[in-house]
């Protein structure tokens, strides 16, 4: 059944261009398919979808994460290509420069053009 079939995540943007720029030349995403109101992007082995529609950027919660071997090294990159990170402070998630702690786990969380939530993490070593 489903435990043996890649997982296709979709993300939905308002402006599908914008959408394709950011992820390509900001994020450095490689675009992979493209067809009329939707694109596809690879990221390592996996590959995401995107498609056009009046409600995306309205989720509200973390949409993508990307698994990174240094997160201050990958942090500062995207903040060399315009990226601003988020910070909060609220019960049960605190940044401090971007950057949240939690059992051995690092996260740094960042908005598209949409609005949509995106994180980078460093997992702890095993």
């Amino acid at each position: 059944m489903l435990a043996d079939a890649p997982l296709l995540a979709v993300i939905p943007v308002t402006d599908l261009e914008r959408a394709k720029r950011y992820y390509r030349d900001t994020l450095g995403l490689t675009l992979s398919r493209e067809g009329t109101g939707e694109v596809a992007f690879r990221s390592g082995s996996t590959e995401f979808g995107m498609y056009e529609t009046p409600y995306g950027g309205r989720a509200g919660h973390t949409l993508a994460s990307w698994k990174v071997a240094d997160l201050d090294a990958e942090m500062a990159e995207l903040r060399g290509r315009g990226v601003v990170f988020e910070e909060y402070d609220q019960p049960g998630l605190k940044t401090l420069d971007g950057v949240a702690e939690a059992d051995g786990m690092r996260a740094a969380w960042f908005k598209d053009p949409d609005g949509n939530v995106l994180c980078v993490n460093e997992l702890p070593a095993e």
